[in-house]
């Protein structure tokens, strides 16, 4: 699982990043461990790992950050990770 993730500030909270890797892994039948290049493409291939975890995590001043989604291809999916933690990994034509 090739991830570049800081784990200096980890919480009892897995990253959104390690949520996704895990979700697809889901999807294919595998271990996460197992979700790594040269049989599945890297995840910080298509998305910035770290500004993923960022992107809705609580501000430094404790206050939240807006509501929102993002979505992006990975590994044959189509992957969508909203503001409240969700992680949906669908076929890319699923809508």
């Amino acid at each position: 699982m090739l991830l570049s993730v800081d784990r200096s500030n980890a919480t009892d909270r897995q990253s959104l990043s390690f949520d996704v890797v895990a979700a697809v892994a889901e999807r294919e039948g595998v271990d996460p461990v197992d979700l790594e290049p040269p049989e599945y493409e890297a995840l910080y291939d298509v998305v910035n790992p770290e500004a993923l975890d960022a992107l809705f995590a609580t501000r430094e001043n404790g206050h939240e950050r807006s509501v929102g989604r993002v979505e992006f291809p990975f590994c044959g999916y189509r992957v969508v990770v909203t503001s409240d933690g969700d992680v949906d990994v669908s076929d890319p034509e699923t809508r």
